[in-house]
């Protein structure tokens, strides 16, 4: 049957309010923006999109902090469970998030204030151009990514963050001897995860994985309430950990417009989060 103009107009106005009403920040969400953003977020200069970065974008950290220290970085940090206690975790390292979603990275800066965490940066922009963009080579400690979206469709598994080119940029960003560590609840994108890096240069599994293949817990990644509700609906939780080599390693070459995974998707951080229910009972893209 052939939907009615009316009826496609109506969806259409549903999704849009949808959109609308998930990207807005609610009142505690823009005053601890108001209060806390000026300190805690960093501007860059932007692309042809609010979260892209342009491309002679840059970024001194040790000035930025006001210090000398490691560098720690996670992309898609959500809500900043795991960021605040990761970086509470890390006194001694400079610890800058990479976020798209900005209620989100409001809620990070409320989160960070209560318990009184002065270690961490924010950037409004999409990880992987931060990534390339504004981390030197060497220049990481540790590189985090947990529970990244895993795009289940198969057509959209090229949205993926994880895919060689990334995985080429990241093992280009850490010093030798950091490590990238990974979390997911699904078990084919943990699969895939671990193939790409099997696969990529300058990256080693880190010591300690079980028969299998997984690494075991990293033990400063607290239980947020995304992998509880994973962990609840019986999905298992794969972890990895890679050690960058002290070979040396190139980062892939990209084009100036390149706006994220190694597929150039522009998809921002790829970060699970919790989204209002969708109008017509969909996961959102």
């Amino acid at each position: 049957m052939t939907s009615r103009p009316d009826d496609r107009r109506r969806v259409h106005r549903q999704v849009v309010s949808y959109v609308r009403r998930s990207a807005r920040m609610n009142p505690s969400q823009e005053k601890a923006w108001a209060a806390h953003a000026p300190r805690l977020v960093v501007e860059v200069p932007r692309g042809d999109r609010s979260t892209s970065i342009r491309p002679d974008a840059g970024v001194d950290w040790s000035a930025t902090f006001g210090r000398e220290a490691p560098l720690m970085i996670e992309i898609g940090s959500g809500r900043g469970e795991a960021l605040a206690a990761l970086a509470a975790a890390h006194p001694e390292a400079n610890v800058v998030a990479f976020e798209v979603f900005q209620p989100a990275v409001a809620s990070t800066l409320s989160l960070l204030t209560r318990r009184d965490i002065g270690n961490v940066r924010i950037v409004l922009a999409d990880g992987a151009q931060g990534l390339r963009r504004l981390v030197r080579p060497a220049e990481l400690a540790q590189l985090w990514t947990f529970f990244p979206d895993p795009w289940h469709k198969a057509r959209h598994h090229k949205r993926r963050l994880v895919d060689p080119g990334f995985a080429a940029l990241a093992a280009s960003r850490l010093a030798p001897g950091g490590h990238w560590r990974l979390a997911t609840d699904w078990e084919d994108y943990a699969l895939a995860m671990r193939e790409v890096l099997d696969a990529a240069p300058g990256l080693t599994p880190a010591p300690g994985a079980d028969a299998d293949g997984w690494a075991p817990r990293y033990a400063d990644r607290p239980v947020t309430k995304y992998e509880a509700r994973g962990a609840g609906a019986g999905r298992t939780i794969h972890d990895l950990d890679y050690v960058r080599t002290d070979d040396p390693v190139d980062a892939p070459a990209a084009d100036a417009d390149d706006v994220g995974a190694g597929a150039g998707e522009p998809v921002g951080d790829l970060v699970h989060r919790t989204p209002l229910a969708h109008p017509l009972g969909q996961d959102p893209l």
